[in-house]
């Protein structure tokens, strides 16, 4: 059966993602002096403005604007006369201390009871498409937007700008990848670039060095910037704001989404904690050779420290029944939410990283959630 799946990503210089990045740059900042920081920041952008705002409860003090800025400066917003920039750019900071009602249910006595932040279902998943156990089309996808931002900031395509996205479709013949039936790329650009030069640099620089060779064919259809002029861009043309680009931010489409976004979030708030735990899961499941694919489901309840529901599904790829392999996380991972933190050491500042590229796979390989280092007994038990 021939079956046809698409992921998108973006640059750091798309709008929303300008966002999530000063709303992640806000948290590494307070986590650096406080790490035990309740964060709940969220940011908008738009012509020449932005907008912080939110719930923060931290010992630390920061200068919301100062990061704001820098974050902007260090995506590539620099040149005036683009309607965004990081010296011009008008910003208004609108925090306060998060409800004392939410604070009650989450921290206790004994640190490792603390309630969930807030209720939710969270999701993970794992295959075997590529080595970073994530479907082919979403790490496809990224790797053509970190290579737009590439080469700009190289300046081997100098007259590119931040905003960008990309597209792709990959063919697949009864569930494996075969070859990638369309490529998208959308770049913001200067005025005065032709539309023939851009589309044969992209093709040549951006595309062509990414997608592997025996996966295009004469058949895949390439569309670069396809309705044709791309200058006004980032917030200059369209608003910006975090929590926009979950599908972009996880498995592109290719797995379930719990509707929690990431960025600006403490690890206290499951929406984060938790997704990044059911990742490390499913991606340990998937390693220690339980399956081909796994997903994985962890609920909560506000102010509760123990998961309400568990569910592991392997799509019937499993070595073993979905049951069992859920009583062996059960029994080998301790799924609190301070547990979570603490195995996860999710208190670290690393957090901007993640906002761009994905949270999941080759952008985050080298954090702790993506390491398949779960007890080396569930390798014995196939």
């Amino acid at each position: 059966m021939t079956t046809f799946f698409t992921s998108e990503s973006v640059t750091a210089g798309h709008p929303d993602k300008v966002c999530d990045q000063i709303a992640d740059a806000i948290l590494d900042a307070l986590l650096e002096t406080d790490p035990h920081s309740h964060v709940a920041c969220e940011v908008t952008a738009i012509p020449n403005g932005i907008h912080i705002f939110g719930e923060i409860t931290s010992a630390a003090s920061v200068d919301y604007a100062a990061i704001a800025r820098q974050v902007v400066r260090d995506i590539g917003y620099v040149k005036h006369g683009y309607g965004f920039d990081a010296d011009t750019c008008q910003i208004t900071v609108d925090i306060h201390e998060q409800s004392p009602d939410i604070n009650m249910g989450v921290e206790k006595t004994d640190s490792m009871e603390n309630g969930a932040g807030d209720q939710g279902m969270m999701f993970g998943y794992a295959c075997k498409e590529t080595e970073n156990l994530m479907p082919l089309p979403i790490e496809l996808a990224h790797a053509l937007t970190k290579r737009l931002a590439f080469v700009r900031q190289e300046g081997i395509l100098p007259y590119l700008l931040p905003d960008g996205k990309a597209q792709v479709t990959v063919e697949y013949r009864d569930g494996i990848p075969a070859r990638v039936e369309t490529v998208v790329v959308s770049s913001q650009h200067e005025a005065d670039v032709s539309m023939e030069q851009l589309r044969e640099d992209i093709l040549r620089h951006v595309i062509h060095p990414v997608i592997p060779e025996g996966m295009l064919d004469r058949n895949t259809k390439f569309f670069i910037n396809p309705t044709g002029r791309f200058c006004i861009g980032g917030p200059a043309g369209d608003s910006g704001l975090t929590g926009r680009k979950l599908i972009v931010d996880t498995y592109g489409g290719y797995a379930r989404h719990g509707g929690g976004a990431f960025s600006g979030k403490d690890p206290s708030k499951v929406d984060r904690s938790g997704a990044y735990m059911a990742r490390y899961l499913a991606k340990n499941v998937v390693a220690a050779g339980l399956a081909e694919r796994c997903e994985i489901q962890i609920s909560y309840a506000i102010g509760v420290a123990q998961p309400v529901s568990l569910l592991v599904d392997t799509f019937g790829t499993g070595k073993l029944p979905a049951d069992r392999i859920r009583e062996l996380i059960l029994n080998t991972v301790d799924l609190r939410p301070s547990a979570i933190i603490d195995r996860l050491s999710l208190r670290t500042p690393f957090y901007r990283h993640t906002a761009s590229y994905g949270h999941f796979g080759s952008n985050t390989a080298e954090l702790p959630w993506e390491q398949t280092n779960l007890p080396l007994l569930w390798q014995g038990i196939i």
